[in-house]
């Protein structure tokens, strides 16, 4: 009975990832949730108490996986320079955003509805994923510009980096447009990740620097 259990709960939440990714918290019924992982409509009250508990375990699992790009960029910089901190940091990122296309595209969704349609889940996720990972590319940062972290020009390039990254990245919304505006530019995200990630790299350094 334990192990049906956990199969039904686990349905549950694979199946409102996928859902809430696409069509954000107020776009999808616990109806919806149910019919997709095959469980009765009573399942989620039964296993999460109401819609808002399960988002928020959606929620919870996509600060990890967030979380764990920003401690795999960490592992492995001891002992780097802060220009080669910063090429390392974004090898890592960049190999986190351009996996398979179906790895982890509900996050990127869920991101995009939490920034169009905020829930009380925006503050958390801010908080807890996006908040530590801008302040560790901040330090980076204010080592190579070789300044205090608080400097008004840190975050500003910590956010240039961030954006530059995100423009290759596989989310559904970013890829459309970018195919869509720029018909005529070929994929660079098919041309492997470390020609990519060497020219981020380059072109985020060559302005950062230019700014010391």
């Amino acid at each position: 009975m334990t192990a049906s259990r956990d199969s039904t709960r686990e349905r549950l939440v694979e199946a409102a990832c996928r859902l809430f990714g696409r069509e954000g918290f107020h776009g999808v019924t616990v109806r919806d949730i149910c019919r997709a992982a095959n469980a009765n409509v009573a399942a989620v009250n039964y296993h999460f108490g109401d819609k808002m508990a399960l988002y928020m375990e959606v929620v919870d699992r996509a600060i990890a996986v967030m979380r764990g790009t920003t401690t795999a960029a960490q592992a492995g910089s001891a002992g780097l320079t802060p220009q080669e901190h910063l090429r390392h940091y974004i090898r890592t990122y960049l190999g986190a955003l351009l996996q398979s296309p179906d790895a982890n595209t509900w996050i990127h969704g869920l991101m995009n509805q939490e920034m169009s349609e905020p829930t009380k889940a925006a503050a958390k996720i801010a908080r807890e994923a996006i908040r530590p990972r801008v302040e560790y590319l901040s330090g980076i940062v204010a080592g190579i510009l070789q300044c205090d972290v608080h400097d008004p020009r840190v975050r500003r390039c910590a956010v240039a980096v961030q954006s530059h990254c995100l423009w290759y990245g596989r989310q559904p919304q970013t890829s459309v447009f970018r195919k869509a505006a720029f018909p005529e530019w070929p994929d660079e995200v098919t041309t492997g990740l470390t020609a990519l990630a060497d020219f981020v790299a380059e072109f985020s350094l060559a302005g950062v620097e230019g700014l010391r």
